[in-house]
């Protein structure tokens, strides 16, 4: 039936999201969400935005935009990394709890069901915890590889 696009970002202090539905995935539509940010944000806080590295969040027009706006930094995860991005974390909790048990006769009810999700979601806000501290997730990745590092060949 189509396609729609969500830009999200999420607080990760208190969990609530700031949310747009577009109908494209380009710089001028990421250039929006970028100014409803700025209006939402208090303007005395800075803005730390944690971004993959798709094409659209690193244009030229993006880039005069963000030098002309000092309180946003960017950050971009490394290729392959987005789980450091708890956005994604809650883009999966989008994808269980609405997208895969729904039924979308249209673009337009699609889009109206994710707002309302976020919308249920804004009013019950919940930021993400790690349940680790970081030495345990650096022991837990060494221990995995360890287990995974290919052996050397013997010579012969």
């Amino acid at each position: 039936h189509g396609i729609t696009s969500l830009f999200a970002a999420f607080n990760i202090a208190d969990g609530t999201v700031i949310s747009e539905l577009h109908r494209r995935h380009r710089a001028l539509e990421f250039k929006k969400f970028l100014i409803t940010i700025d209006k939402a944000v208090p303007a005395e806080l800075d803005v730390h935005l944690v971004c993959d590295n798709y094409a659209t969040h690193n244009t030229a027009e993006i880039k005069a935009w963000l030098s002309r706006h000092p309180r946003f930094h960017v950050h971009f995860t490394p290729t392959g990394s987005s789980w450091i991005n708890q956005v994604e974390r809650w883009f999966g909790l989008l994808t269980d709890k609405l997208i895969r048990r729904g039924v979308h006769t249209s673009v337009k009810a699609l889009e109206e069901d994710i707002q309302a999700w976020i919308d249920t979601w804004n009013q019950n806000p919940r930021p993400f915890t790690w349940t680790k501290t970081a030495d345990e997730i650096l022991k837990s990745l060494a221990d995995y590889l360890a287990k995974i590092k290919p052996t050397t060949p013997s010579s012969g």
